[in-house]
């Protein structure tokens, strides 16, 4: 009677535990499906936070396109000139091994570099003689009063810096700060070349635009004074038919 009872709770222990081990592996399967539900709802989430955040950045760029144009506006004989030299400057950026994906607003800063000339007289901005040294200080400060204007718009960040920078030089010797050396922002000193490029290969009314060569010569020049020495050299590595091929095609 013994070894039958024995053998009886045996076998409802069996019972128990195959039913506890079916009972675990629903659990199990149940909490196998929530997880992929879990993953399918954020998959969606990230999904409709990509397309957000990239509606809200093209909402900022053609903002930033917006006022770009408005301000060369004032000064048609530069044509595209906010357009090229972005394009220039990205182009020296990213083989200065700047990591662009992570300061995205840095772009807004090369095409925004001249805010500030809004302020400046139309008698200063246009006269094609010298500059007076009265001229010559307002006019200085159209990096200050762009910097103003858009210090206080959050998504434009490290625009800022080539804004009020980008008439820094290495030497020391640019405004508005008089900042030198690394004290500069590498965004401005590698605005400063691109901007620089852009100046010499367009037409303007006292001169005829140099070709990328010639004008890569007199860039290269300026190394140590106006320049940093390491972003010309890396300036120099660029084919010019590389930058040729951004002149032409922005116009």
């Amino acid at each position: 009677m013994t070894a039958v009872n024995t053998d009886g709770q045996l076998h409802e222990r069996v019972r128990e535990l195959e039913a506890e081990l079916a009972a675990r592996r629903r659990e199990a399967a149940e909490n196998e499906r929530q997880l992929e539900r879990y993953a399918a709802d954020l998959r969606e989430t990230f999904k409709e936070e990509r397309a957000r955040a990239q509606e809200l950045r093209r909402s900022y760029m053609l903002t930033v396109r917006a006022l770009a144009s408005a301000v060369e506006a004032r000064d048609a004989y530069t044509g595209r000139h906010a357009e090229r030299v972005a394009a220039y400057g990205l182009r020296l950026a990213g083989a200065c091994g700047m990591q662009l994906g992570d300061h995205p607003e840095i772009e807004f800063g090369f095409l925004l570099h001249d805010a500030g000339k809004v302020a400046v007289p139309d008698a200063i901005l246009f006269k094609p003689g010298p500059l007076t040294s009265a001229e010559r200080l307002i006019m200085q400060q159209h990096p200050v009063t762009g910097w103003e204007i858009v210090r206080d718009i959050d998504f434009l960040g490290a625009a800022r810096d080539v804004i009020r920078h980008h008439h820094e030089r290495w030497d020391g010797t640019g405004y508005p700060d008089g900042l030198s050396g690394d004290a500069i922002p590498l965004s401005a000193r590698i605005f400063a070349v691109a901007d620089t490029l852009d100046a010499l290969t367009t037409n303007r009314p006292y001169r005829q635009a140099s070709t990328i060569a010639q004008a890569r010569v007199i860039i290269t020049q300026g190394a140590g004074t106006h320049f940093d020495p390491a972003v010309i050299e890396v300036f120099e590595a660029l084919p010019d038919e590389a930058l040729e091929r951004i002149r032409l095609e922005v116009g």
